[in-house]
């Protein structure tokens, strides 16, 4: 077994391109799965046999969906198969899971897998009967500003917008350049639900959701799945695999603190001090800096979203995003390019999914092999993957063996 506190390396990767739900009528979350999964496998080199562990999210279906994806893709090998419902973190829950197995000295391989099969239209509440889990970051929306007839969620991180727009003076613009920033990168993203670049004037003009959020400020619901192959460094040596072995350096989760519900903010309610206690731990565990970074996939559901994670990672000061985003400093030939992939609002957002692709743009992005949209020179990577309810995944990668890749390059 490998040593506890042992170095975890992603060594292979894969995803489904993302659709629209309803889209490909005859393709249900196993076939999804089963292409991801597949993909991650042979992107690795490996068979499933040699996976110790698996753990699967997804957040819509009934319980033990992850064996029976498992079982349709892989095979039926007895293996413990762990299923993960974090909300929109999911895939990174099941990442976090995956890595901290190996870590631990518990498995040598495991397997992260997310998959989602998504109603079309905005997110809604299944179970009506209970106390709901969102029911205190509503609480704070309702008291700060009330609460409307729109869908919740882009209540949420609309009035986070809105708070940061009163506070720190931010324009609707920016909210807007964000959005026409991740729809310009999706068009070199063949994974991506929508690959259609916009103006500016065309983003700000589109529907109205809330607010200042347009239609296409928001991320679309989808149907995908994702999948990464993790390994030991014992397991990477035996198996030939440092070429392609990309390093967690560290990862952490943080789930809601005090300030989601006590300052009166929906700044805070969505996810601002779990996302800067998160990098705060990952850039210490590390030793890194932000400016260490090249290249960031984070949690654009809401182009507000984006622009409040720009302050919460460290990126620039609080109130600052907005200065930021006019510099350019959050696309190619900028400090740092963020959400190459076109992020959710362009690539798409199946929840139990969307971690795991984050993980596989930014492998393909450290190992050089992202093509058109690939940034130069990247060697830092940063993932940021939140769900409301709260959890808050950050993780920060690097190729585990840099000579090993630079020779397999110049083959």
């Amino acid at each position: 077994m490998a040593a506890a506190k042992s170095r975890v390396f992603v060594v292979g990767v894969g995803m489904t391109k993302f659709e629209k739900p309803g889209a490909l009528e005859d393709v249900d979350y196993p076939d999804m799965a089963k292409e991801a999964a597949q993909k991650a496998l042979a992107d690795a080199g490996i068979a499933y046999n040699a996976v110790e562990q698996a753990c699967v999210g997804y957040v819509y279906g009934d319980s033990t969906c992850g064996q029976r994806a498992i079982y349709h893709s892989l095979g039926t090998t007895g293996i413990p198969i762990i299923n993960v419902n974090n909300n929109c973190s999911t895939g990174s829950t099941a990442l976090f899971m995956a890595r901290q197995l190996i870590q631990g000295g518990l498995a040598d391989c495991t397997l992260a897998l997310g998959f989602e099969k998504m109603e079309r239209g905005s997110l809604s509440s299944k179970y009506t009967d209970r106390t709901n889990p969102m029911d205190k970051h509503c609480e704070v929306l309702n008291n700060k500003y009330g609460i409307s007839a729109a869908p919740i969620a882009p209540q949420l991180f609309g009035s986070a917008g809105k708070e940061h727009m009163e506070k720190y003076g931010t324009k609707p613009e920016h909210f807007a350049k964000i959005a026409w920033k991740n729809h310009k990168h999706s068009t070199n993203n063949p994974y991506s639900q929508f690959q259609d670049e916009f103006s500016l004037d065309q983003v700000m003009k589109s529907r109205q959701i809330f607010e200042f959020l347009t239609l296409l400020q928001c991320c679309p619901t989808s149907n995908g799945a994702g999948a990464a192959v993790l390994a030991s460094e014992k397991f990477v040596l035996r198996h030939g695999l440092e070429s392609k072995a990309v390093e967690i350096l560290a990862q952490e989760m943080i789930t809601d603190l005090p300030s989601s519900f006590q300052e009166n903010s929906c700044i805070k309610a969505v996810g601002f001090d779990m996302t800067k206690e998160a990098a705060r731990k990952c850039f210490q565990k590390t030793g890194l800096q932000p400016n260490d970074v090249d290249v960031i996939e984070l949690h654009d559901c809401f182009s507000a979203n984006e622009l409040i994670t720009y302050e919460a990672l460290g990126l620039c000061s609080e109130g600052k995003a907005g200065q930021l985003i006019d510099k350019g400093d959050n696309t190619y030939g900028g400090k740092w390019v963020i959400n190459p992939s076109g992020g959710l609002i362009s690539k798409g957002h199946p929840l139990g999914a969307t971690g795991l692709a984050q993980c596989a743009e930014l492998c393909w992005q450290l190992r050089g092999e992202a093509r058109k949209r690939q940034v130069p020179g990247a060697k830092v990577a940063l993932q940021h993957n939140i769900g409301l309810g709260g959890a808050v995944v950050v993780t920060i990668y690097r190729m585990g063996f840099p000579q090993a890749a630079r020779k397999e390059s110049s083959l």
